[in-house]
């Protein structure tokens, strides 16, 4: 089939390139020394993956569309929970040289972490139908969630050091290697993660001390 533009076009993957977008987004402004809104991009961007898979589940598609999803979906987890974490923690740090290896490191882990998945999410649906019920090694976007807190405590002077967002980053991305399973959240689940990224998000707005 001829195509004027190649890629599949629908709203199954719109909410997936919007987080990709915000993830630009939060690297260009922490390059810029602006981490307060950095921050809000990755959290934004781990929110739009929380439900991407949801949106994408109400449309039948066919094998190839299947794919592409996962694919698309992977890579664009890639800029937002390997990329974004790694450009953050290397723009506010200390020690560069440091802060480049913790950058290197998470990209990588997430690089292999998500291979890995696609690999492993088209053969199983080759064999069986519906959902999967759980991940292989930590998922991605728990750098979404741990980043934040970590920003708020550092910038209250809780945390005094730059430093912990690379041992944050260094010690997620040994969790994506790890060969742990790990239940995927139903409802309840998804619900305590929405409830957790509110009172982030609270504590952002109150505490972040913009500059």
């Amino acid at each position: 089939m001829n195509r004027r533009i190649i890629g599949y076009y629908n709203y199954t993957v719109v909410l997936t390139y919007i987080g990709m977008i915000s993830a630009c987004a939060g690297i260009f402004l922490a390059i810029e020394g602006k981490a307060w809104l950095s921050v809000w991009c990755l959290m934004f961007a781990g929110l739009c993956d929380m439900f991407d898979g949801a949106v994408a589940s109400t449309k039948p598609r066919d094998d190839n569309q299947k794919r592409f999803g996962i694919q698309i979906d992977s890579l664009c987890d890639l800029i937002g929970f390997g990329v974004l974490p790694g450009v953050f923690g290397y723009a506010v740090a200390e020690n560069k040289l440091t802060a480049a290896i913790a950058a290197v490191f998470i990209t990588l882990a997430a690089v292999i972490r998500l291979a890995y998945f696609n690999v492993l999410e088209e053969n199983r649906q080759k064999e069986e139908t519906g959902h999967r019920k759980s991940y292989l090694g930590v998922p991605v976007t728990t750098i979404a969630l741990v980043l934040p807190i970590i920003y708020v405590l550092q910038v209250n002077g809780i945390l005094s050091s730059t430093y912990f967002y690379q041992i944050a980053n260094v010690l997620v991305g040994i969790g994506f290697l790890t060969p742990v399973y790990i239940k995927k959240p139903q409802l309840p689940g998804k619900i305590a993660i929405v409830v957790v990224g509110l009172l982030e998000a609270a504590a952002m707005a109150f505490f972040g001390n913009p500059v």
